[in-house]
């Protein structure tokens, strides 16, 4: 009798269940139903062991022997075909991997880093916008420079800074594959500029209002609303439209607004948080405020979809007028003020408008947020633009 090739295809179709050897390991297990499954058994490193080839009639009988000469070579070079199998299976999986997976998976490692765990979704947006599109379906391990290039190369000099963020994503993306054991090419960001060449971008300031016109400004906010409130509070306090958008009851006690670390852009010191000394003008919009609160936020929205009033709320005030500042500016119309009409240190005036200051190594020596001295000196910027006091120069004293 034959040692190989024992079996026919037409004999294991009619044949009553059970165990067929065909030889050279290979065996064929038929069912009731006539259905079956093809085995190879074979020996490796003194040890037995059983391959299952696949399902009959899905694999035939041709396929089931040409599967078992492969397996059998392999096992002739002392390589164990079922890990080699495994192995195999494992490497195609990764390969596998949508850059769309990583770039969501990555998003979910870094909310912890980003504020309020990331909800608002400003991190991920420039992926989701302009590069997911047309590389979210391809395989991370596909990705080289000249994808890269032709995603981003329509915004490289139209939105240089947000086709800077894009990129900037991408090779945190790259980043994140090569930790899951992905085969990424770590270079293809660094490639893919030197294609693009240098952004043709001119920095813009944001505009801002001159710190003269503010105090006319303030005063025209004068009907309640929570718009205009949350204006005039902006405008006290200089700092930036999310923490004010975002105050609550809680966190404020007394004459001090205390602004969570969430909430704050950058490391300002070592405690994280951001202590605001509120003036008597801010703690009288405050509690005008008090009167729109719900769910502890000072300043809700009026609709469904947010907890808090848009970014666009208080720039659609200065948009109806024909400004061309924004409420951002503010900082800036308050930062000039401080450089032109007071002798407050840069540390302090930089404190002021919530800006980091100093090396690591500075803020962990430097362990102040000046609160008094920003209380005295915000206390006669409200009574600037609140018509109290003139623009004339004044000097810092503490405890005032």
């Amino acid at each position: 009798m034959r040692t190989k090739n024992r079996l026919t295809a037409k004999g294991i179709a009619a044949a009553a269940p059970g165990k067929y050897c065909d030889g050279g390991g290979l065996w064929f297990v038929k069912r009731p139903d006539g259905g079956g499954q093809w085995v190879l058994r074979f020996t490796i490193h003194g040890r037995r062991r059983e391959m299952g080839l696949g399902p009959y009639p899905g694999v035939s009988l041709a396929d089931a022997r040409r599967k078992a000469e492969e397996a059998n070579a392999k096992g002739r070079e002392n390589v164990d075909p079922i890990k080699d199998r495994e192995r195999q299976r494992k490497e195609a999986v990764r390969n596998l991997h949508l850059f769309e997976d990583v770039a969501r998976d990555a998003f979910e490692s870094r909310k912890a880093e980003l504020k309020r765990d990331g909800k608002a979704r400003r991190w991920f947006s420039p992926l989701e916008l302009h590069v997911l599109p047309k590389l979210g379906k391809t395989p991370v391990s596909e990705i080289d420079q000249m994808d890269i290039r032709d995603t981003l190369a329509p915004i490289w000099h139209t939105k240089a800074e947000t086709a800077r963020k894009a990129m900037d994503r991408i090779g945190i993306c790259l980043k994140h594959a090569a930790a899951l054991n992905l085969n990424v090419n770590l270079d293809a960001t660094d490639k893919a500029k030197a294609l693009l060449g240098k952004r043709r971008h001119k920095a813009q300031h944001i505009p801002a209002m001159s710190w003269q016109e503010v105090p006319d400004f303030y005063q025209s906010l004068n009907d309640g609303s929570i718009s205009h409130l949350a204006l005039r509070l902006l405008i006290l306090t200089g700092m930036r439209s999310e923490p004010i958008r975002f105050i609550r009851e809680d966190q404020i006690s007394g004459d001090v607004w205390t602004i969570p670390e969430d909430g704050v852009k950058g490391r300002l010191d070592t405690t994280r948080e951001f202590r605001v000394p509120l003036s008597p003008e801010a703690l009288r919009v405050i509690e005008q405020a008090r009167a729109f609160e719900r769910n502890g936020y000072l300043f809700p929205s009026s609709g469904k979809k947010s907890a808090v009033i848009s970014d666009n709320t208080m720039r659609k005030v200065m948009k109806s007028r024909g400004l061309d500042a924004v409420p951002h500016g503010f900082r800036s119309s308050l930062r000039v003020w401080l450089a032109d009409c007071t002798d407050a240190p840069h540390q302090v005036a930089e404190t002021i408008i919530a800006h980091s200051i100093g090396s690591a190594v500075v803020k962990a020596y430097l362990r102040t947020d000046f609160l008094e001295q920003r209380r005295a000196l915000t206390n006669r910027w409200a009574d600037f633009v609140t018509g109290k006091s003139s623009g004339e120069v004044v000097k810092l004293v503490v405890g005032q």
